[in-house]
Parts: C-alpha cells; structure tokens; sequence
C-alpha cells in the first residue's frame, strides 16, 4: 500500500468516525467541588444589603398590575416604586421549587435541573448569523431551522432555543409562532419560549399545550423563558406580563438582570452583586404571588464593560468571581440558576474567541450553575451566531461535562491489573483493558488536530473553522427528523394560520391582541 493509500484509508476513518451518530448526554451529574469564594458572614453580608435596597431604595415596577399585586400582598407601592420587606421575601422565596425536570417531546430526553444536576443550552438573540461558508449575514428561518437541527445532533445540548438567531424574512409580529414550531420540529429535546411581549408568550404555551395536552403542562415543565430586568433596579410591564403567563401555567423563567458591570451596576464586583441579587430576588419573589410553587430560576447575563470605549466584554476574572459569588447566594436560598456559557466580543472564530469562550466555560463550570444558558455559537457581543463556533462549542461542552463528572472508578481494579501485566518498560496499547476502554478512558476531540505537522498539512493544512464548517455539513446531510405526530402537527399549523390572521403583520401599531 502507497502512503497517499494510507493517508486516505486514514482520512476516511476519521470521516467515518465524524458523523457517527452520538445519543444526547444524559443530564450532567456534578461531581467537582464548586469554587466558593465568599465566607458565611459575607454571603449574609451581600442578603442584609440586598435586602436593605428592597426595603430602602426600591425596585421600580413599570407596570399597573405588578404595581397592584405587590399592594394586595401588603408591601408599600410609592407611584412605581416596590418596597418589600425582607420577611416577605424569604416567606415568597421559600415556596420556589430547588429542583424541576424539563420534559422533552421524546421522554428520554427528559432533563432535571437543580442541586448537582446540570444542563447545556445554546444561545439567543443573534441578528447575524456566520454560515457554512462563514460568511456573515443576515438570517432566514431555514437558518434557525439549520440550528435546531444541530441542537438536536449534538450530544452535549440539552435544549433546543428560541430565536438562536432572528428569522428576517418572517414578519416581526408573527416571528414567536414560526420560531416555537421550529423549536417543536425539528428537534424532541426540551425547547425555549418567547418572551418577547406578554401576549407571544401566551402563544408560545397554547401551542406546549398542543404539543403535550392542557393538564400535562398545568402539572410538568415543558418549556423555559427568560425575561430581563432593565439595571439598575427596574422591572418593565413586557417582562413582567410575560412572567405572569408562564407562572400562571407553571412554566419555569429565567429571572435575569441584565449587568452590564460599572455602566448599570457599580464599579466594583461585589455592589454589583448585591445589585443584581436585589433585582432578582424581588421578581422571583414576584412569582410566587402569580402561583405559590410555580419553578423560577434565578438568572443574570453577566458582562464588564470597557471603560475604554464602553463596549461590553466576555471572558473577564470578574464575570468568573460574579458566577463563583451568584452561586453561592443562589445555593444560600435554595434555588435554581441560570448562567451564560463560552461568550465572546471576537468578529470572527478566531483564538480570541477561544480564549473568552474557555474562560468563561471554565468558571461556569465549576460555579455549579444548572441552567448553562449560551453555550453554543455566541460570538461579537451576541450579536452573530457562528455555524463553526457553535459546533466547536457544543464539543467544548461536552469535555466540561466529562471533567464536571469526576474521576471515574468503576475499572479502577482492571486498570491496576494492568499495570501487573505490563511490568517495567512496556507499554498498554494493544492490552485488553485499553482496547475495552480507550473511546472512555480519555477524551478525544473529533474537532481539533493533534496529529503531526505533515499529516496536517497532508490533509489540506485545514484551520479550525474550515474543519468545524465541514462536520456541521456532515451533521445537516445525516439529520433526521424527529416527527411530530400527525394529528398534533396539523393542529399546531392551524394555530399558527389562525394567530397569523388575528395579528396585523405590521405589528398592529396602537392596537391590543
């Protein structure tokens, strides 16, 4: 056999390999100790301050009815302002479920969130998109399409998303009913929801009931929201609806302040904790007077910002301290939480976005975060969502879900035994234990080259991304998709047809719906 013979015996295996056909990681079971920077008397600290900014300074609620359950519940509403009394707080808190399962279409993708139990989900928002040519653009809903299919393919995602990236050719009010069936379509893992106005997010839980029936969602989580606080210490009427709907129907939100630190928070890493544990506090305490019991994560999407041009970075050791730190207050209460996942500011993929996205990955991981929101595809601030770095990511997180598990000791006999049969000198390739265990025993990148200078540039001398484009492509031509049942995918699309009718596609300026 020629060595060019050899070289594409060699390249078809890695091929074959590439696109074999992995089942979704089971929800991660943390076994690493957390990093805890904070003592008990400072963890106690930061609760008696934020709880002082709720009695003391208040939390402005821009909306009439948050305004007027917050005064049937006896706290003291000044025009907008909430003043809460900490006793309250507690009391509302206590009642917050410290675990939850999000069920998926396919039951076996079923994933539970809380205590040492962990989920990987991508990220949001972008309105950019880097295609499989790398080229940046504006997206299509077949592009949001071509990102739940690779939420589904990759193994180490456990949720689908909303608008990973903004549909442009769809009409903006019509866009949650296009986007939520996508989710539901093209992909049987557990999915996000629409929070972008009260009424979308009633939308998007009509349809959960579809897809799953009325009485299933009143008892079981089906899907997850997020709405954002408005830093420093405002709550807005969008928001706040959408958290009623989907507490109303025992849906979990996401309860993030929005922290852009020094520009909406203090200068300072430990005030801007307090801050941000302040607006949270008050709105998951909100929850519980829409339904006492109803699951809510406490969230935040933590940033610095330049103090150079005012531009938000990623990557930073005090985003790394805020989630040790947010850990610790969200654990002190007993709840779960959300954090965001491999950020980066770079325009391209390139080792700046590596290096944000793995520092970031690393304090994440061992923050003992639940819901590890953004984990695929977030590069330039948000705001594009790259095909490369998506998949790159996805394989990021599933070498952090194998670290996050802890050593492993159940060959620990065997592999000693192996040592007895090696003796001095030897070495272990060819023996039986590490021909059972070699695909276990150490992880192996599929995206990243680790082979000689001239293997590589025999191959095609091929960069990261030319390599990360190339396996999405292999993932999209192998996908399958998961069908929806008949019955229930038809009722889904009349849904649509008939909500698409009642909503003026302009958005209905000065209209209700």
């Amino acid at each position: 056999m020629t060595t060019k013979s050899r070289r594409r015996g060699s390249a078809a295996r890695r091929a074959a390999v590439a696109i074999k056909k992995d089942p979704m990681l089971p929800t991660l079971k943390r076994n690493l100790p957390v990093v805890e920077p904070l003592d008990q008397a400072q963890i106690e600290r930061i609760d008696h301050e934020s709880m002082r900014i709720l009695e003391e300074v208040g939390v402005i609620f821009r909306d009439p009815i948050g305004l007027e359950d917050w005064r049937k519940a006896g706290a003291k509403v000044d025009g907008e302002r909430v003043y809460v009394d900490r006793h309250q707080i507690r009391e509302l808190i206590a009642s917050i479920p410290s675990t939850l399962s999000l069920h998926a279409r396919d039951p076996k993708k079923t994933v539970h969130l809380g205590g040492p139990h962990s989920i990987f989900v991508p990220m949001t928002g972008a309105p950019y998109l880097r295609d499989l040519e790398d080229v940046r653009r504006n997206p299509t809903l077949d592009d949001l399409a071509t990102f739940h299919k690779l939420s589904h393919e990759l193994p180490a995602i456990h949720s689908s998303a909303h608008h990973i990236v903004e549909p442009m050719d769809h009409p903006v009010a019509h866009r949650h009913l296009r986007i939520t069936y996508s989710s539901m379509k093209y992909s049987d893992k557990t999915f996000m929801g629409m929070t972008t106005s009260p009424k979308n997010a009633e939308d998007v839980l009509d349809m959960c009931e579809i897809m799953f029936g009325k009485d299933f969602v009143d008892k079981n989580p089906v899907v997850t929201g997020n709405v954002n606080g408005n830093s420093p210490l405002v709550w807005d009427e969008t928001m706040l609806g959408a958290l009623r709907a989907f507490s109303r129907r025992n849906q979990p939100l996401l309860v993030s302040p929005f922290v852009l630190g020094g520009a909406n928070t203090p200068a300072s890493v430990v005030p801007s904790v307090v801050q941000l544990n302040a607006e949270a506090l008050i709105t998951l305490a909100y929850s519980q007077l829409i339904r006492k019991g109803a699951p809510v994560i406490y969230g935040h999407y933590l940033s610095t910002v330049s103090m150079k041009s005012g531009a938000p970075m990623a990557g930073t050791p005090e985003i790394a301290l805020m989630n040790f730190m947010i850990g610790q207050m969200a654990r002190y209460y007993d709840v779960p939480w959300r954090t965001s996942n491999t950020l980066g500011g770079a325009k391209t993929f390139d080792a700046q976005a590596g290096y944000e996205s793995a520092s970031t990955l690393m304090a994440v991981m061992l923050s003992g975060a639940h819901y590890i929101w953004h984990s695929a595809g977030w590069n330039e601030a948000g705001m594009h969502c790259s095909i490369a770095k998506f998949v790159v990511d996805a394989e990021q997180c599933a070498m952090g879900y194998r670290m996050a598990e802890g050593p492993k000791w159940d060959d620990f006999d065997e592999a000693l035994d192996a040592v007895r049969d090696i003796g001095p000198g030897g070495h272990y390739l060819g023996h039986p234990h590490t021909l059972e265990n070699f695909e276990r025993g150490f992880f192996m990148p599929q995206l990243f080259d680790n082979n000689s200078i001239e293997q590589w540039r025999a191959e095609g001398s091929k960069e990261i991304t030319q390599r990360a484009l190339e396996y999405a492509k292999k993932l999209l031509k192998n996908y399958e998709e998961p069908k929806i049942d008949q019955a229930i995918n038809d009722e889904l699309l009349d849904y649509i047809a008939r909500r698409e009718r009642e909503i003026p596609a302009d958005g209905g300026l000065n209209q209700t719906y």
